[in-house]
């Protein structure tokens, strides 16, 4: 089956666990910019975006994160399908005019968001578990895009044209979720902390594991959109290098 071309503008300060999650869930030529070091394209030569997570918030003062949010706002432009999770999600939401902000909670652990339906969520129960860890959310959704899914804690999923934003993390494995947990401690303290990780069992990671269905609906959706032929042959594109920003 053809393989979509995907940038995958990886915005995690430590970025190894987060290259092989993406790297195993998504069915494409994955073309890898560090995000959080000032790596962008310098082009837009790419079937599709993906935008990780990271621990930074959009609205830091730091000298990488408008460029990326620049990015994404010309890619989106351009018709360019992308999809962001976690912080890529708020990245997508600023880049589309909507609004993030600071929780006064933090949502950390096995979370159950409800969805209301959508290709993208197609296959996937309307009430569903996911793996989630975030101090900011989106609180204004972009002009003109619409709410996919939600829970006690706010936005959770949204959709403009062909971008999407996932606040959860279907991309986790075990080792992450207890990674990203354990680093936490500092901002929420050791009981929170440890109750999420004794939740971290291979139960709760097999009924999160039916979200990872929206990486297979998000290529198909890619390949149907950009023309992929049976043999992954596509129109002809120049080859997008890394662009690192002073």
């Amino acid at each position: 089956m053809a393989r979509p071309r995907i940038a995958l503008l990886n915005a995690a300060h430590d970025a190894a666990n987060t290259r092989r999650n993406f790297r195993r869930e998504l069915d494409a030529d994955l073309v890898e910019f560090h995000a959080a070091t000032g790596e962008i394209p310098n082009g837009y030569d790419f079937d599709a975006l993906v935008i990780t997570g990271s621990r930074s918030s959009v609205y830091w003062d730091e000298e990488w994160i408008p460029p990326l949010i620049e990015y994404v706002a010309a890619a989106t432009d351009r018709g360019i399908p992308t999809l962001g999770v976690c912080y890529g999600h708020q990245v997508l939401a600023e880049a589309l005019g909507g609004r993030v902000a600071g929780m006064d909670d933090f949502e950390l652990g096995y979370s159950e968001i409800t969805h209301h339906g959508d290709e993208l969520f197609a296959g996937i129960d309307e009430e569903f578990t996911v793996f989630t860890s975030h101090g900011d959310a989106v609180v204004e959704l972009p002009p003109g895009a619409e709410l996919l899914a939600e829970n006690e804690y706010g936005i959770h999923a949204f959709r403009d044209g062909h971008n999407w934003g996932l606040q959860f993390h279907p991309e986790y494995d075990m080792e992450t979720a207890a990674d990203v947990a354990d680093g936490k401690r500092d901002r929420i303290g050791d009981a929170r902390v440890d109750a999420a990780i004794a939740e971290i069992t291979p139960e709760n990671y097999a009924a999160a594991c039916e979200v990872k269905q929206v990486f297979r609906n998000f290529t198909e959706y890619v390949r149907d959109v950009s023309g992929l032929t049976a043999d992954g042959s596509a129109p002809d594109r120049a080859v997008a290098e890394p662009r690192a920003d002073d």
